[in-house]
């Protein structure tokens, strides 16, 4: 693994002592979000569909196939499992078969696979209880839980109320509508939009509020259209409707991860005098953090495309920026460790879903980036969506005499790849539970090391 020898734990990150020289492509696997989509629409078709490029060997994805497995899914691997595999996916026709007495599919802390297969268990003909770690279980579900109720579902929560585990009877009949005030995930929303194709009614959608994360909400109507389902929504997507019939089967190709991809792009970006890139992200992406870049140049960086790929060149100084991130929550993680090599003060907004992810980021950013002489305040005036970063005078200490860091992960991918970037320019740098990059980009390690010169 090049200058990382081994992936001990913590892990010591090594600074680029010459990042001009640095000039790095990434693969980030193939997207999380689009493959979790894509698995439950395929398992839902009558008839074999094709998955191409997916994400494979990520804590999410393989919580999700083992649960279609357990519904009555049938999926196999035209190729190796461990290796890069397309997924053949014989579908249930609609109805999953689970018998009388029902299952429990336990999906760790798969907040993806847990919403979406608990709007899934509609379709089912006997009952379905969704469980996960203490974490999920500490993450909230109640919302979907009262949308199911509302559209017929028997629901209960045999813990806590309105979280995990979730115990869903689906109804005999299933109501056609479905209101949502303000959510605290849009996944909620998608979960119920990617099943309404097999509802004898469809869907229709009605929201009081914009939807939180709008992004992964485009994503998923997007989706759905490209797959043949007809799908209809005004114009400030607050009342969506989904008609009956669903695709047959289908064939599809999951783009490159772009939250993945913001780690590289970060790198290339704090780094001044460095080109880093990642290949195979299009202008034409469903991804909302495709988007990520445009906000990095703003602050300064070079942004470029060529040879196929997407770079961010670094510059001298970076400036401290405003930005709104509710379209690409996953991404204020990467975007906090470029605030905190900025020259001035930032302030994110739309980051209020971070504290209810697999940690609460907020305050996980606040504590870890503390200890590199960051200082992070949330909730500015009073504002629970705005946080602020300000890097310390003078910046971030990088001199070679500088104090060890061990950052805490709190078992999240994303503050363990986010927080490996500040190796990159700080000495002592060291990463606790690395392995944790597993959830979502197993290659991660791999690919950091290739951001090294030869």
């Amino acid at each position: 693994m090049g200058p990382l020898a081994a992936l001990a734990d913590p892990l010591a990150i090594e600074p680029i002592a010459e990042p001009g020289r640095v000039d790095a492509v990434m693969r980030p696997p193939g997207s999380k979000s689009l493959t979790n989509r894509a698995l439950l629409l395929a398992a839902l078709c009558d008839g074999p569909s094709r998955i191409e490029r997916p994400l494979l060997g990520a804590d999410d994805t393989e919580r999700m196939i083992a649960a279609l497995e357990t519904l009555g899914a049938r999926i196999e691997f035209d190729g190796p499992r461990d290796a890069e595999a397309d997924l053949i996916v014989h579908g249930v026709g609609g109805r999953f078969r689970v018998g009388a007495d029902g299952v429990t599919l336990n999906l760790n802390n798969a907040g993806t696979a847990t919403r979406f297969l608990a709007a899934a268990a509609l379709l089912a003909d006997g009952p379905v209880t969704i469980d996960g770690n203490d974490r999920m279980r500490q993450r909230p579900i109640g919302e979907l839980g009262e949308a199911l109720s509302a559209m017929g579902a028997q629901v209960s929560y045999p813990v806590a109320e309105g979280f995990p585990p979730i115990r869903i009877e689906p109804p005999g009949l299933c109501g056609s509508e479905v209101r949502f005030g303000q959510t605290k995930s849009s996944q909620y929303l998608s979960a119920l939009l990617l099943v309404a194709p097999w509802l004898p009614g469809g869907l229709t959608m009605r929201l009081d509020a914009p939807a939180t994360s709008a992004s992964y909400l485009t994503m998923t109507l997007e989706l759905l259209c490209r797959l043949g389902v007809t799908t209809r929504t005004s114009a400030d997507l607050r009342v969506i409707r989904i008609a009956p019939g669903p695709p047959p089967h289908f064939s599809l190709q999951i783009e490159p991860d772009a939250s993945g991809a913001t780690y590289a792009w970060t790198a290339g970006a704090i780094l001044p005098g460095a080109r880093v890139g990642v290949a195979g992200l299009t202008d034409g992406s469903m991804q909302g953090d495709a988007q990520y870049p445009l906000v990095l140049r703003r602050m300064g960086a070079e942004v470029e495309r060529s040879r196929g790929g997407l770079y961010c060149r670094g510059p001298e100084t970076l400036r401290g920026i405003m930005a709104d991130m509710a379209d690409m929550p996953d991404a204020a993680v990467s975007l906090a460790v470029a605030c905190a090599f900025a020259s001035g003060p930032s302030v994110l907004r739309g980051v209020r879903t971070l504290r209810d992810k697999e940690c609460d980021r907020i305050a996980a950013l606040r504590t870890e980036l503390g200890k590199v002489g960051v200082r992070i305040d949330a909730d500015v005036a009073g504002d629970p969506d705005a946080m602020t970063i300000t890097p310390p005078e003078g910046g971030i200490d990088c001199s070679a005499g500088v104090s060890p860091v061990v950052f805490g992960t709190y078992r999240d991918h994303r503050m363990a790849m986010a927080l490996s970037l500040v190796g990159l320019k700080r000495p002592g740098v060291s990463i606790a539970d690395p392995a944790c990059v597993d959830k979502t980009f197993p290659t991660y390690w791999r690919e950091f090391a290739g951001l090294y010169p030869a």
